[in-house]
């Protein structure tokens, strides 16, 4: 039964992007997503170190682009130096997911080592679109669900440290404390409530700010932070409160929407949804 209800919920989600990107008109009733093998969570970090998975991935697309513009330069000797490369990767696909060994054109990428090593360059390209077909297949049946499972954070265990205290909040709570401060916001300016209203923008000010010091757990620089949570946002709270201040109801509507699309929807359409999905396959 848990299983139906989280394949029911994970339907809903996926037809409601679909729909928003406008990309279709009706939405089949039945979907069959197949998962990908969890052998493959060890390529990714943090169970590894590096991204091997994606580096291998990085590898072969990189070599198929070179030995076909090397082939159809006529190019042997290059040919065959990309062909070799391109072979290794591929094989390395079976051996790091066991579990899609037998998907894999393993006999046409024997067959490309041949005609690379002897100059044919036609049956090498051939070769190479054997072998891209399984790749292109692959992709299409398990790339979303593999970035939504290995890729994507995990947000449940992280913590923002908020006020000089140094209170922890678990991420969902300091989330759902950020949303009462907007609402309060809007909330308190429309009844006239001008004292309040400022003492909620500050809030939500420190309480971005302490939610962007959570951003280093996972990029290495501040660039991502600033992109969202810096200056330009801080520039907008100031504005709001001047705003609230003035007592301009359709400025401070406007300051504060603005807010909450570059503070909150910014953010959220790069890490909610894919969390979300994440969530619906995993629990």
């Amino acid at each position: 039964m848990k299983d139906i209800i989280r394949s029911h919920y994970l339907k809903l989600l996926l037809a409601v992007c679909l729909l928003m990107l406008g990309t279709i008109n009706s939405v089949a009733e039945e979907l069959s997503l197949k998962l990908p093998p969890s052998t493959m969570d060890k390529w990714y970090k943090p169970a590894n170190k590096r991204q091997v998975w994606l580096h291998n991935m990085f590898s072969m697309r990189r070599e198929l682009q070179a030995l076909k513009e090397y082939a159809a330069a006529g190019d042997k000797k290059l040919t065959k130096k990309w062909a070799d490369r391109l072979v290794k990767h591929y094989r390395k696909v079976g051996e790091m997911v066991p579990e899609w060994k037998d998907e894999l054109e393993l006999e046409w990428a024997t067959r490309m080592e041949t005609a690379a090593a002897s100059g044919d360059l036609e049956s090498v390209l051939q070769a190479a679109k054997k072998m891209g077909r399984s790749c292109s297949t692959c992709h299409r049946e398990y790339r979303a669900l593999a970035v939504a499972l290995f890729r994507v954070p995990d947000y449940s265990s992280l913590k923002v440290k908020r006020g000089s205290e140094g209170k922890e909040l678990g991420f969902r709570d300091a989330m759902n404390e950020l949303v009462t401060y907007i609402n309060r916001i809007k909330i308190a300016a429309e009844d006239g409530r001008k004292d309040f209203a400022l003492k909620a923008t500050a809030d939500l000010k420190d309480g971005l700010h302490d939610m962007g010091k959570s951003c280093a757990t996972c990029h290495r620089g501040p660039e991502p932070r600033e992109r969202i949570l810096g200056k330009q946002t801080d520039d907008l709270l100031t504005d709001l409160a001047q705003a609230i201040q003035a007592e301009d109801k359709k400025a401070t509507g406007k300051n504060l929407g603005t807010v909450a699309v570059i503070a909150c929807a910014w953010c959220h359409g790069v890490h909610r949804t894919a969390y979300d999905i994440k969530r619906l396959i995993t629990h």
